[in-house]
């Protein structure tokens, strides 16, 4: 859903910026939006939590088979454990 948004800026800055968006094939709007899109980016993807220092520590040191399917294990185990 579009709703409008008025801005207050300089005649000369939006001057060039409409001849930029002309050169660009897009409306200045569309343009707008795209730069508030981009520098809120950061904001809409999720945090990727960081690891302890003990688990980093630990990363790693188990090796395993490539062909380990972890989910058919974990599917197992948990199998066992609620019995089902």
């Amino acid at each position: 859903m579009s709703t409008k948004l008025t801005l207050t800026m300089e005649k000369e800055v939006i001057a060039i910026a409409k001849e930029y968006a002309k050169e660009k094939g897009q409306s200045l709007s569309e343009i707008v939006e795209n730069y508030f899109k981009f520098v809120t980016s950061d904001k809409q993807r999720p945090k990727v939590k960081k690891l302890s220092p003990k688990v980093k520590k630990l990363r790693g040191i188990i090796k395993t088979d490539e062909n380990l399917d972890y989910k058919k294990i974990l599917e197992e185990e948990l199998a066992k454990k609620y019995d089902v």
